[in-house]
């Protein structure tokens, strides 16, 4: 099982070299529009389409503490779409998601703004207006990642390969991109690599029912309630809510969720604070 994904400045020419990598390997090609049909097949694509590669408004950061189901929502697709094999990953924060896998091959696509801005005015843009949409995508993509994930989109920490296309072709680099992913060192992927996908997919559904669903156990007052997946159908539930109705409710709202096969329910309960109006 092999993924590459790509991380891509705008107007750097990563987006063609993606899909010419995936052509090459006969994987499977994701980027928003195939994210988007997956998140409709599976019943999520009016929360996923609000989750653009764009932060959330200031006064959404300002009155919320934490990512809204919608982010989770795309995790729980890109991890599905991840379960069908071969694939290569355009953006929507592929490359944080599948790091901790030794099947994900992270590739980040740059160029110099000059070399950008020479892409666009070839595309019909006007200098000004390349400008502009450079200086506007590069924020709101910086500002996304940062804000879901914690981390910095060019931190070249989290690629295996940073490609500068100020002086590679899109063949230069496709046939890079091409040759690493068949070197023994990345194919390595196998059982336990499926086995990861089926945690994080899972994990991902668990977090968005629990963030939806929150009001329905915390009755206004201050409620945590974490989940994890030590491997799959089996779930930990930890944190702590107001009363036992408060519990249960946790438990049922996991339990109702599609390939949960057991509940270890670990949620204290202590006395709560009533959250004011």
């Amino acid at each position: 099982m092999l993924f590459i994904t790509f991380s891509r400045e705008f107007a750097s020419g990563g987006t063609e070299i993606a899909k010419r990598v995936a052509e090459r390997l006969n994987c499977h090609y994701f980027d928003t529009e195939a994210i988007n049909q997956a998140a409709e097949e599976l019943g999520f694509l009016q929360e996923v389409k609000k989750v653009d590669e764009k932060p959330p408004s200031f006064f959404q950061q300002l009155f919320s503490d934490k990512v809204s189901s919608g982010f989770f929502r795309l995790h729980s697709v890109i991890y599905e779409l991840a379960k069908r094999g071969d694939a290569v990953f355009l953006g929507r924060g592929s490359s944080i998601l599948l790091k901790d896998l030794n099947c994900a091959l992270r590739v980040r696509i740059v160029a110099s703004r000059e070399k950008r801005v020479e892409n666009l005015l070839r595309e019909g843009y006007r200098k000004e207006e390349a400008d502009q949409i450079l200086q506007k995508t590069d924020r709101e993509r910086d500002a996304f990642v940062k804000f879901v994930y914690g981390v910095n989109w060019d931190d070249a920490r989290y690629y295996d390969l940073v490609l500068n296309m100020d002086k590679l072709s899109t063949d230069m680099a496709v046939e890079t991109v091409v040759n690493l992913a068949r070197s023994s060192d990345i194919r390595t992927a196998g059982i336990e690599c499926q086995k990861a996908i089926e945690v994080l997919a899972l994990t991902s559904r668990l977090q968005a029912a629990i963030v939806d669903a929150g009001p329905a156990f915390d009755h206004g007052h201050s409620v945590s309630v974490s989940v994890t997946v030590p491997e799959p159908g089996k779930v930990v539930l930890s944190g702590w809510v107001a009363n036992e109705a408060g519990k249960k409710k946790a438990e049922d709202i996991v339990r109702s969720i599609k390939g949960v096969e057991t509940v270890e329910n670990t949620i204290r309960i202590v006395r709560a604070t009533r959250v004011k109006d």
